[in-house]
């Protein structure tokens, strides 16, 4: 990001701003699964009926690295989109470039102060200002198991804590199936991680090491604990997930191919694109020890810099990201929870009513924790060393949790 803001000082400020066609919006995002071309199809259909068009600026890769890459090559050059997906503390680092859209306007006319919780509400604000709207809340500590492996392997009990975590995986793998569905990929390794360590450690250590950054934390037993089971689950996975994206992860548990995956609430998404159904065709569960909490990421669009009818375009998206009839379709969709309260849940599953209660309980009680993996807890940087450290752990049989455990604390120390 230091880079971007040296170069955007000498671009962005002098570059001639392309003229778009009036009453257009160009939307970056990474939204290419077919459960999130289902839900983003909704957003694109609202904004059309008030007479805007859209232009589609898709750049694939589930973590989203990929296309902030994109993102920071178009704003250098001086032509950024009109809004990009975005998520956590480096909404504030593109608002530092002067390149972020105020969209006050909106915000004070739709009473978004008063629908968002104060700690939401802040992320998407620079200086008290609105800059990005909120679209959901991710559940990150789910397990999605199929059910009719469960049935037969596991006489229908999920897993409640990790040596029947680990039981279950030993009776999947022995029946011949892929006992945990993963894709090797640096973002996918940390998500299971974060999850891991939260099942380990719990809420509160989890605060200390992975949104403190407490080095004590860090290198703790309980963070080498979390490392071994963590390094524990390659043991289950097939040859075929070095790289694989999430989704193909998935579409493995949703035709019966692998027991049960750990990622967020996304994977709904994919179950539902498929016509399945919790209860019958897979469950969804907290991942073993996270009853108790919940790992959250919020999904957004900042808005940037505008003009004419592009900007009156660019605010309607924003009133209709944060509207009422757009959430509840969105999230249906989508596999997550709206980030509105006043959301009816009377068309909504079984998996989204408990996200929901457990949302509001982990809220009540103090456990709500930022995902890192999801870019919610850390700067880009940290979280960064955190992925290298952690997927080079992974793939490397000869490393141990020890070693592990000091090159993630030194890494975090170093990367402040």
């Amino acid at each position: 990001m230091k880079i971007i803001k040296k170069a955007l000082a000498g671009a962005v400020l002098t570059a001639t701003a392309v003229t778009a066609q009036a009453g257009n919006v160009e939307v970056l995002h990474y939204w290419t699964s077919g459960g999130e071309a289902q839900a983003l199809s909704v957003l694109k259909g609202m904004l059309e009926k008030e007479g805007h068009s859209w232009t589609d600026f898709a750049v694939s890769g589930g973590g989203g690295e990929t296309a902030m890459t994109v993102l920071k090559a178009r704003a250098i050059s001086g032509n950024p989109p009109s809004a990009s997906m975005i998520a956590g503390p480096e909404i504030q680092q593109w608002s530092e470039l002067g390149v972020l859209a105020n969209i006050d306007q909106v915000a004070d006319k739709e009473g978004w102060d008063k629908l968002l919780p104060k700690n939401v509400a802040n992320i998407h604000k620079s200086e008290g200002h609105y800059v990005a709207a909120p679209v959901n809340v991710h559940r990150i500590n789910w397990m999605w198991l199929n059910k009719s492996i469960l049935d037969e392997v596991n006489s229908g009990q999920v897993p409640a804590d990790w040596d029947q975590f680990f039981a279950f995986l030993d009776k999947a793998k022995a029946a011949g199936y892929t006992a945990f569905a993963h894709g090797g990929q640096d973002w996918q390794d940390a998500t299971v991680f974060e999850q891991v360590a939260l099942g380990v450690g719990g809420a509160d250590w989890y605060n200390k090491a992975f949104v403190e950054l407490d080095q004590e934390a860090l290198k703790s037993d309980t963070m080498v604990t979390a490392m071994t089971k963590f390094k524990r689950l390659r043991n289950y996975m097939d040859t075929g997930m070095p790289g694989r994206d999430w989704n193909l992860s998935t579409a493995m548990v949703i035709e019966g191919k692998a027991a049960v995956q750990i990622m967020g609430d996304w994977v709904k998404g994919e179950f539902s694109a498929a016509g399945k159904k919790p209860g019958v065709d897979y469950v969804c569960a907290a991942v073993p020890g996270t009853d108790n909490a919940f790992s959250f990421n919020v999904d957004a669009f900042m808005m940037f810099n505008k003009s004419g009818d592009d900007a009156k375009a660019q605010q309607t998206l924003a009133r209709l990201l944060m509207s009422r009839e757009f959430q509840e379709e969105f999230n249906l969709k989508k596999g997550s929870i709206p980030v509105r309260p006043d959301v009816s849940y009377d068309r909504y599953d079984s998996c989204a009513k408990l996200s929901r209660d457990d949302f509001n309980k982990s809220s009540g009680a103090g456990s709500l924790v930022p995902s890192f993996a999801h870019a919610m807890a850390m700067q880009p940087q940290v979280s960064g060393a955190v992925y290298d450290v952690v997927t080079n752990y992974f793939n490397d049989s000869s490393k141990t949790a020890e070693s592990a455990t000091k090159e993630l604390a030194a890494a975090i120390k170093a990367a402040q």
